[in-house]
């Protein structure tokens, strides 16, 4: 996908958490421990709601920013997430884990590169409540999987 506007990257992260709810849906259906299946259903749930999230966020966004070209500010290597069924149905309940705060780190990495980019500033506000809500998320992630790794 090729990334020129905040709209780009907004539905470029919309699809992102679309797609790992789907592997992540799959992967679970391959499980037979209730552990790793609870965490994958739990986790593909989360990112489904993710993803509903985002789409209110950008149907209320200011067009104008929306519309901000990102001057090549966004690198075609930062994009570069890897989702795959399978491996989550193999995966074991720290992998999985460690996965899924790899690739919300990777999204939150790219929000905090572009917030303070010269040259945004109609997309600067958008781009904030993006990074907020990439890293609200991702620390109630972390606390909903330590407790199920308490289980």
């Amino acid at each position: 996908m090729n990334i020129e506007r905040c709209e780009d990257l907004i539905d470029w992260t919309s699809q992102a958490h679309a797609r790992l709810s789907k592997c992540m849906t799959e992967g679970a259906n391959e499980r037979s421990d209730s552990l790793a299946k609870m965490l994958l259903v739990y986790l593909a749930q989360h990112e489904q709601q993710l993803t509903s999230t985002i789409a209110r966020i950008k149907e209320h966004a200011d067009p104008r920013a929306l519309q901000t070209r990102l001057h090549d500010a966004v690198q075609r290597d930062m994009l570069g997430l890897e989702f795959d069924s399978d491996a989550y149905a193999r995966m074991s309940v720290d992998d999985i884990s460690r996965e899924i705060f790899t690739i919300h780190n990777q999204i939150i990495d790219l929000y905090r590169l572009l917030e303070n980019r010269a040259g945004l500033d109609r997309a600067g506000d958008l781009l904030g409540e993006m990074l907020q809500l990439e890293e609200h998320e991702t620390m109630r992630l972390a606390q909903q999987v330590n407790r199920m790794h308490e289980l």
